[in-house]
């Protein structure tokens, strides 16, 4: 039972020395809450002072309040901890080996305290953050709000001028995260799979388009489709669909506000492209329909880009374990 608390030097002197009946007394003091640490800076702060009456400005109590800690301590111990004459206060040997445990505990506490401030000043700084698609933003509004409450020494600024090249942006230090749906092939940067989500044909349910059981190349052969904004290498359905079979739209729109993009779409003027989450914010009509693109879907990955000279930055790495947790689920 008693075993645990006494694997070190000190205690096993300590053992040595006491009478079980003492050391149950002990036993009981260190197991105390955590408040209780009062009886060893108590202990200390009078054999540095050399008194109890010169302790009382060190730990600003009273003479009296302090004396009232140091007979409870004793009662509870078994045994005194100080013969105290008018002029000198002399540690008991079972004081002594108090004492020698207790600066053990203390300077433990420092250190533990020391580490955390430590930690704590590696976790503030700024995230500026980009993307290689206006479209990506849509979720990011609420994960920020999130951030600012959870991490307030955490400033998370979203760089839309770096939007569709993110890459040479996080290469010449003016962004230090970048969202993207492609690793770059660079040995100073670090990437890091985030989340996979499907893109879908967003249409009015009395397009032509809406007979159909998914989209096609072909179909997008007479169609008007609506983007974010251009150019078409930043599209995913033009990049990863379209492209590879040598299939331009001939008649492409950049709409950079989804609200206005979901009216045209809405008055049947065209169809948009998007995954399903980044629309989450918006009220749909129901006279919309989703559509797959393709037979097996139309699905990306997306990872996180970043200096590997960043990773040693705890705030840089809380940013990075948070976005994860939040878009895994996408």
């Amino acid at each position: 039972m008693l075993a645990p608390y006494f694997q070190n030097y000190k205690l096993k002197v300590l053992i040595i020395r006491l009478k079980i009946s003492q050391l149950v007394h002990l036993y009981k003091l260190l197991t105390l809450p955590l408040m209780e640490i009062k009886y060893f800076r108590l202990i200390k702060t009078i054999v540095e002072e050399g008194s109890i009456a010169n302790a009382t400005e060190k730990l600003f109590l009273t003479q009296s309040a302090l004396s009232h800690q140091l007979r409870e301590l004793e009662e509870r111990l078994g045994f005194k901890v100080f013969l105290r004459t008018r002029s000198k206060w002399q540690l008991t040997d079972e004081g002594g080996e108090l004492y020698k445990v207790g600066n053990a505990v203390l300077e433990s506490i420092e250190k533990g305290f020391a580490s955390i401030e430590q930690l704590r000043s590696g976790s503030v700084g700024t995230v500026k953050v980009s993307t290689e698609c206006y479209s990506f933003y849509q979720g990011l509004s609420g994960f920020i709000q999130k951030m600012g409450l959870l991490y307030p020494d955490i400033e998370v600024d979203l760089i839309l001028e770096a939007t569709h090249q993110p890459i040479s942006k996080i290469l010449s230090n003016e962004i230090d995260i970048a969202i993207v749906t492609s690793k770059p092939a660079n040995e100073i940067l670090s990437s890091i799979e985030v989340y996979e989500d499907e893109i879908f044909a967003i249409m009015h349910k009395e397009s032509p388009l809406n007979k159909v059981d998914f989209l096609d190349t072909n179909d997008f052969l007479n169609a008007h489709l609506i983007i974010h904004s251009f150019p078409l290498e930043t599209v995913s359905v033009y990049e990863q669909f379209l492209k590879p079979n040598k299939i331009i739209p001939p008649n492409i729109s950049a709409v950079p506000l989804t609200e206005v993009a979901l009216e045209m779409v809405n008055a049947n003027m065209g169809i948009m492209c998007m995954p399903k989450w980044a629309l989450k914010s918006f009220k749909l009509s129901d006279d919309l329909i989703f559509k797959r693109i393709g037979k097996n879907g139309l699905k990306r990955t997306h990872y996180l880009v970043f200096r590997e000279a960043d990773k040693t930055k705890k705030y840089v790495n809380d940013f990075i374990s948070n976005f994860k947790e939040d878009f895994s689920n996408q």
